[in-house]
């Protein structure tokens, strides 16, 4: 990806695109899905704009700011819809989700994802008209009314242990759970496995409990650890006070997850006078992980759904965007398949 000869050809041979990209876990083409090389979609609208926005960020703390600014660049009166990819490792989504929130008016959904880096967490890479580089965020902005969009998101991951709370934490960085190090109760569990961690973890991602809003139930990855500090460091923010429990997949349950957040994207399009679909599919590093060379199953039972009026490309993040619930701001998701699927209005 930072050879920059990839970028120089794409340009040359689409000239006046938008150009968007970042690293990825493994990458996703049809029913295809594969660990090397690269893969792309060129995307032609008849009456629908374009705008593409960046960002550097150094830090977690930046990423609220970092939305702030990439939303500013992109609003607009007629702005329909927002895609964004940012650095996985840099950023927490949760923070970098709300800024933008906080510019764009309601109705302008923003979905997305945080870059990866396979299992190794070492560097991620996204490029807006550029060659990808490190630290880096960028976002194309869709607008008009004649781009739709359907959205969908779902997990299919199992609770298992005691709950626990988070007595100490610091944005997206867990320092205690019960009073106890975060790492030390995470490496009790994991056994044998803990020496493999940060990739380990993904295997047992955290389900979270708002306290604020105890029906409000969210999924976060593990993405590093100190062994130092003892603390766990996670794609989104963990709230002191909230109640978490420890999740783990089977691969059956994970397929049957991607399904259904294929029948909610599909829910939530208009069929009326509208062409064929373009489906972007994001699932995380840890699906991948837990099922291996069977994860095209999850992609072939989002294939059956959207059918074959769709065409579908995507990859494995460390951190999903998508609308969330009620008030269909973005939320960072983890460890789901969530799908972006756009359409056009025929004249």
């Amino acid at each position: 990806m930072q050879d920059a000869s990839l970028y120089a050809q794409l340009r040359a041979d689409f000239p006046c695109a938008q150009i968007l990209g970042c690293s990825t876990g493994t990458h996703i083409l049809g029913c295809s899905v594969q660990d090397e090389g690269a893969v792309g979609v060129a995307i032609s609208f008849a009456s629908t704009r374009v705008r593409l926005a960046t960002a550097s960020i150094e830090a977690a703390d930046q990423s609220w700011e970092c939305g702030v600014q990439i939303a500013t660049q992109l609003l607009a009166d007629d702005l329909a819809a927002v895609f964004v990819l940012s650095d996985g490792l840099a950023t927490d989504g949760t923070a970098l989700a709300a800024g933008m929130s906080w510019v764009l008016p309601a109705g302008v959904p923003v979905s997305g994802a945080l870059a990866a880096d396979g299992a190794r967490f070492g560097t991620t890479l996204v490029g807006a008209n550029e060659p990808p580089g490190v630290r880096r965020i960028g976002a194309v902005g869709l607008y008009g009314q004649s781009v739709h969009c359907g959205y969908g998101s779902a997990g299919g991951w199992d609770l298992f242990g005691p709950l626990r709370r988070v007595t100490a934490s610091r944005g997206n960085v867990l320092l205690e759970l019960d009073g106890e190090p975060a790492l030390d109760l995470y490496e009790r569990y994991l056994g044998d496995e803990a020496c493999g961690l940060p990739a380990t973890g993904l295997y047992y991602p955290l389900n979270i409990h708002n306290p604020a809003d105890p029906d409000e139930r969210i999924v976060r990855t593990l993405l590093g650890v100190d062994r130092h500090t003892r603390s766990l460091t996670f794609a989104g923010s963990i709230a002191d006070g909230a109640t978490v429990q420890l999740m783990r997949g089977c691969h059956e349950r994970l397929v049957d997850g991607a399904a259904l957040a294929a029948n909610r994207a599909l829910g939530g399009m208009d069929p009326a006078g509208h062409g064929d679909r373009l489906a972007l599919l994001v699932s995380c590093v840890g699906r991948r992980l837990l099922m291996g060379q069977r994860c095209e199953d999850e992609v072939e039972a989002v294939s059956t759904v959207l059918g074959a009026q769709t065409s579908q490309i995507g990859f494995y993040s460390y951190g999903e965007l998508t609308p969330g619930g009620g008030s269909g701001n973005c939320e960072l998701q983890n460890q789901t398949m969530t799908i972006t699927c756009l359409t056009e209005e025929q004249a």
